[in-house]
């Protein structure tokens, strides 16, 4: 399938509703499921060439974060010259969801796409660098808060930091888990993962 997500729209509440309505579906094995479903994103840029490392980190205050130095997500300019940013936060990512031939995460679980993580989390921030400048935005239970946050240019990448919702996942996981569900990928990219818990 071409088209990952639907342009036409930046936020489709009935579908973020919907992820939350079947948490423990979208979301087995909770903090594990979610980071997963992230970390694929840059995996996918690696197998094209455009990812060499991510590092994932595992924070004081319980969220998570994923980086990379990928090419930064789409962002297109319409004739009105206001930047719109590819919706995949708050939308469906078409390859995924509601099919019944998506691939399987390392954890033994069906990939949804990255809208499940914005609507299961108390907040998430989606920070974006491309060649032509960079940008961030807040999230709030998938919805998105204010406007882009313009940033300097700056070398390519995007960081993915979320919390998750404890009413909604369970927010519990060990460094070594993540860490033995990566090595899955290590013969596509190099992923660290660093816990600054404790």
């Amino acid at each position: 399938m071409g088209a990952t997500h639907d342009w036409s729209t930046p936020v489709d509440t009935e579908h973020l509703d919907e992820i939350r309505c079947h948490a423990a579906r979208l979301a087995p094995g909770g903090l594990l499921h979610l980071a997963l479903e992230v970390l694929a994103y840059p995996v996918d840029e690696a197998r094209e060439g455009a990812t060499t490392r991510v590092t994932v980190v595992l924070h004081a205050d319980g969220s998570v974060s994923v980086a990379d130095d990928g090419r930064g997500t789409e962002t297109r300019v319409g004739a009105d010259g206001v930047a719109r940013v590819k919706p995949v936060m708050a939308t469906k990512d078409l390859r995924f969801f509601g099919r019944s031939d998506v691939p399987v995460l390392p954890d033994g679980h069906r990939r949804s796409g990255i809208s499940v993580v914005a609507a299961l989390s108390e907040w998430l921030v989606h920070t974006n660098r491309r060649a032509e400048g960079g940008w961030s935005r807040r999230f709030e239970h998938g919805l998105p808060v204010g406007e882009l946050e313009a940033l300097p240019p700056g070398a390519s990448g995007t960081v993915v930091q979320f919390r998750p919702d404890p009413a909604l996942v369970d927010g519990s996981v060990s460094a070594d888990e993540l860490r033995e569900a990566a090595r899955t990928y290590a013969a596509v990219v190099p992923v660290e993962v660093v816990d600054e818990r404790s």
